[in-house]
C-alpha cells in the first residue's frame, strides 16, 4: 500500500474525530480490562503455579502491573480529559509489561499471551491499522531482543547478582526464545496485530464515511432554497475532494426541460451559478452509459492523450469495454487531468448527473466511488425533499393569498363600494329630507364598524404565530379578552391547567382554532356570551367553545365522523382539527346555543409542520 494510499486513511480520520467524551469512555473501558486481566493472571497462576515455573518473581510483576492499572484508572476517572501525551505513554508501558511477563511463561497456550493480545487490541481501539501493527512490530522486536539479551549471557550473569545478594534466581527457560519458536510467536502477533488493525480501519472507515454523509444532509435546509442548497452541498463535496470545480446537469422527466449548475472556487470561496444550456448540452452531459459512477484519467501516448476509464453500475460492479468517447466532448470543454461522474435520480421526476474536475481521490479508487455513489444516493433525497417543500410552500402561499383576496373582494371591497353609494345618496337626499341622514349614517357607521372587526380579525390570520407549550395560555386568555373588547360580547377564559405538555405546531393549531372559533361565534350566532374552557382529562387536553346564540341549523350532538358524513359543522375548524389528529365534537340547541369540544392527544406533533 503506497504512502498517498497511507495518508488518505489517516485523513478519512481526521474526518470523523473521536469526541472527548468517546476518547475517555474507550480509555475507561481499557483501563478496567487491564486490572481484569492482571487479576485473572494472579488467580490462574495460584491454581496451576506450574505455568510460571513456580517463579516468586512473577508474583511480584503482576503486583506492580496491577498496581500500574489501577493507577491509570484512577487518572483516567478523575481526569477532565485524556490527552494524546497519557494515552502514548499508557500504550508504551502497555507494551513494556508483556515483554517482560514473557521472561517467565512464553508458550502459545499460556493464559499471558493474553497480554499481548490486549495490547494489540488496545492500539485497534485507540487508532487503526498501523499503529496496532507498529504496536505488534515492536512486542516483536522485544521479544527478539530478549532472546538476544538471553543469549548473550545476560540470565546468568542476573543469576548470579541475585544469588549473591541472597535472592531466589529467575527461573527462565531460554529454549522458549530459541529462534525457531520465537519466529512462530511474532508470526502470530504480526498476524493477529494486522487482523485486529484492519477490523478496527473498517470501523473507523464507516463512521467517519457516516460523519461525512450526516454532515453533507445537513446542508440541505429548506430556508436556503433550491440553489443555496445545492451551493452548500456542492461546496462539501468539492471541499472533501479537493477538487475547484463541479458541474450538474439535470434533466425534468416529463418536460425535458435541462437545467446546467456550475460551482468554482474563486478565492477560496465556492460560488454556485445557473447557465444557459444549450441543445447540444443535453448530450454532453446526460449520455447514456451503463455506468452510473465512472473515474476517468489522461493518459499520455505516442499518438496523443488517451483516457483510462474506471466505471460501476447500480449495484457497485465493474462496468467491462466501457466507450470513453463521452470524455473527448467532455476534455473539449473543461481542461481536467482526472474526471469524476455519478448518476442521480430524484423519483420518476429528475434525473441528472454530476461531475467533479480533478477530485483528490487515493487509495482503492473502487472504493471511493462507491462512497461518492452511496454519498450522492443519500443525499439525493434531501435534495428533493428540499424542492417538494418548496414548491409546497409556494403553492400553499399562492393559495392563501387567493383566500385573501376573495375574502377582501366579498368582504371589505363590497361593504366599501356599497357604503360608496349610500354616502352618494345620503348627499343628494341631504337637503330634502335632511332627518334620514342622521339615521343613514348611524347605519353606514355601524357597516363600517363591521368591516373594520373583519379586516383586524383577516390580519390576525395572517401573523405568523410563534407560540409554543409556555405562551399558549397566555395567548388565549389575550385572545378571548380582545374578543370581547372589540365586539361587545361577554366573553370569558378559563383554565384548568398551568402549563400543557404539547408540540408548538399543535399549539398553533389550537390557537388557531379559538381564533376562528371566535370569529364564527361574532359572524353567525348573535350571542351575548361566550366561554372559552381549556381542561385535561386522561392524558388528553379538551378545549370547549360554548356561547348561547343561535347555534347551529342542526339539532343534537354530532361526533367528527358525524360531521364529515353530513357535511355540516365549521370546515377550517374540522380541517384544523384533523391536522393534529384531535378529535372534535358539536352539541348545537338551535336558538339556544352551540357548544364546540376538541380532544387533543398530549406529546402528538401536528400532521403537516
Amino acid at each position: 500500500m503506497s504512502f498517498q494510499a497511507l495518508q488518505d486513511r489517516f485523513l478519512w480520520r481526521l474526518r470523523a474525530p473521536l469526541s472527548a467524551g468517546e476518547v475517555r469512555r474507550t480509555e475507561r473501558w481499557l483501563a478496567s480490562a487491564r486490572v481484569f486481566l492482571a487479576v485473572s493472571s494472579v488467580v490462574a497462576i495460584w491454581l496451576d503455579p506450574g505455568e510460571i515455573r513456580y517463579s516468586p518473581w512473577v508474583y511480584w510483576v503482576l503486583v506492580f502491573y496491577i498496581v500500574h492499572g489501577v493507577v491509570i484508572m484512577l487518572l483516567v476517572r478523575f481526569r477532565q480529559q485524556s490527552t494524546v501525551a497519557f494515552r502514548v505513554l499508557a500504550h508504551a508501558a502497555d507494551i513494556l509489561w508483556p515483554a517482560l511477563i514473557s521472561v517467565f511463561a512464553t508458550a502459545q497456550s499460556n493464559p499471558f499471551f493474553l497480554f499481548f493480545v490486549f495490547v494489540l487490541a488496545a492500539a485497534a481501539y485507540r487508532w487503526g491499522l498501523w499503529e496496532t501493527l507498529g504496536t505488534a512490530t515492536m512486542a516483536v522486536l522485544l521479544l527478539w531482543f530478549e532472546s538476544l539479551m538471553f543469549h548473550a549471557g545476560f540470565i546468568t550473569w542476573l543469576n548470579g547478582v541475585l544469588v549473591n545478594h541472597g535472592w531466589l534466581p529467575l527461573q527462565v527457560d531460554l529454549a522458549d526464545y530459541e529462534p525457531k519458536r520465537l519466529f512462530m510467536r511474532s508470526i502470530y502477533l504480526l498476524v493477529l496485530g494486522l487482523l485486529l488493525g484492519y477490523l478496527a480501519e473498517q470501523q473507523k472507515q464507516l463512521r467517519a464515511e457516516k460523519a461525512v454523509i450526516a454532515r453533507t444532509l445537513s446542508r440541505a435546509r429548506v430556508e436556503s432554497g433550491l440553489t443555496g442548497t445545492l451551493q452548500e452541498i456542492a461546496g462539501e463535496m468539492v471541499s472533501m475532494y479537493g477538487s475547484k470545480h463541479m458541474v450538474i446537469a439535470s434533466q425534468e422527466v416529463r418536460s425535458h426541460h435541462l437545467f446546467v449548475g456550475e460551482l468554482r472556487c474563486e478565492n477560496g470561496d465556492p460560488a454556485f451559478h445557473w447557465l444557459d444550456p444549450v441543445a447540444s448540452d443535453r448530450q454532453l452531459y446526460l449520455y447514456d452509459s451503463p455506468g452510473v459512477a465512472c473515474y476517468a484519467w489522461r493518459r499520455s501516448w505516442n499518438d496523443g492523450e488517451q483516457f483510462s476509464v474506471l466505471a460501476l453500475d447500480q449495484e457497485g460492479a465493474k462496468v467491462r469495454d466501457l466507450d470513453p468517447q463521452f470524455l473527448t466532448r467532455l476534455a473539449e470543454k473543461y481542461d481536467f487531468r482526472g474526471l469524476a461522474t455519478v448518476s442521480f435520480a430524484f423519483g420518476h421526476e429528475w434525473t441528472g448527473r454530476i461531475f467533479l474536475l480533478d477530485p483528490g481521490l487515493a487509495g482503492d479508487t473502487e472504493e471511493e466511488l462507491r462512497f461518492l455513489q452511496e454519498l450522492v444516493r443519500q443525499v439525493g433525497p434531501a435534495v428533493y425533499n428540499v424542492l417538494l417543500l418548496r414548491r409546497l410552500r409556494l403553492r400553499a402561499g399562492a393559495v392563501e393569498r387567493a383566500r385573501f383576496a376573495r375574502e377582501l373582494h366579498d368582504g371589505a371591497v363590497q361593504s366599501l363600494i356599497a357604503v360608496e353609494m349610500q354616502v352618494d345618496v345620503l348627499r343628494r337626499q341631504s337637503t330634502v329630507k335632511p332627518a334620514l341622514v342622521t339615521e343613514e349614517l348611524g347605519r353606514i357607521q355601524g357597516l363600517l364598524r363591521e368591516e373594520v372587526l373583519k379586516l383586524r380579525e383577516l390580519m390576525q390570520q395572517m401573523k405568523t404565530l410563534d407560540v409554543d407549550s409556555k405562551k399558549i395560555l397566555g395567548l388565549l386568555a389575550d385572545t378571548v379578552e380582545r374578543f370581547q373588547r372589540e365586539t361587545g360580547i361577554n366573553a370569558r377564559f378559563f383554565s384548568q391547567v398551568e402549563e400543557l405538555n404539547m408540540p408548538q405546531p399543535v399549539c398553533r393549531e389550537l390557537a388557531r382554532i379559538v381564533q376562528e372559533a371566535l370569529v364564527n361565534v361574532r359572524k353567525h350566532s348573535h350571542a351575548r356570551q361566550v366561554l372559552v374552557r381549556l381542561t385535561t382529562d386522561h392524558g388528553a387536553c379538551n378545549v370547549t367553545i360554548e356561547d348561547d346564540g343561535r347555534g347551529f341549523p342542526f339539532s343534537g350532538r354530532l361526533s367528527q365522523d358525524e360531521l364529515e358524513a353530513t357535511g355540516k359543522g365549521p370546515l377550517v375548524i374540522k380541517e384544523r382539527v384533523r391536522v393534529i389528529d384531535g378529535e372534535l365534537t358539536i352539541e348545537s340547541t338551535p336558538g339556544q346555543g352551540s357548544r364546540l369540544e376538541i380532544s387533543i392527544p398530549q406529546r402528538r406533533d401536528a400532521a403537516y409542520g
